[in-house]
């Protein structure tokens, strides 16, 4: 088995390894915030465009491009904007007739008085 060499921590004084370890000022300082966040970005978006929201800025830049006959750029404004509004649009519906509902109760219900140690009668 090897063998760590100890030294003597220069901060705390304490024996510690010599690789690895805290290392003074090392790591995100407390209260820290180095995240990008959506809302952040698109708040620095409308004060860089004196209160033009981003979508108005996204619609300009779509009108634009089919303007000057840019079918490429075109297709990707389409791409982009059908792939946020799918996701609000799609929706999926489960129909369960009323025998399916009881047999999911049951083996519901029975799984659960196993969890809970109860025994039929």
């Amino acid at each position: 088995m090897e063998k760590k060499k100890l030294i003597v921590s220069k901060t705390t004084g304490k024996m510690v390894t010599a690789k690895g370890g805290v290392r003074k000022g090392a790591g995100r300082p407390k209260g820290g915030t180095n995240q990008v966040s959506v809302n952040g970005l698109l708040a620095a978006l409308e004060r860089k465009t004196k209160g033009v929201g981003y979508e108005t800025i996204l619609m300009e830049d779509f009108i634009n491009a089919r303007d000057s006959k840019d079918h490429q750029l075109v297709i990707k404004y389409h791409n982009l904007i059908l792939n946020k509004l799918m996701t609000h649009i799609s929706k999926i519906e489960i129909t369960d007739s009323q025998d399916t509902i009881d047999m999911k109760q049951k083996a519901f219900t029975e799984a659960l008085a196993k969890l809970a140690g109860i025994k039929k009668e």
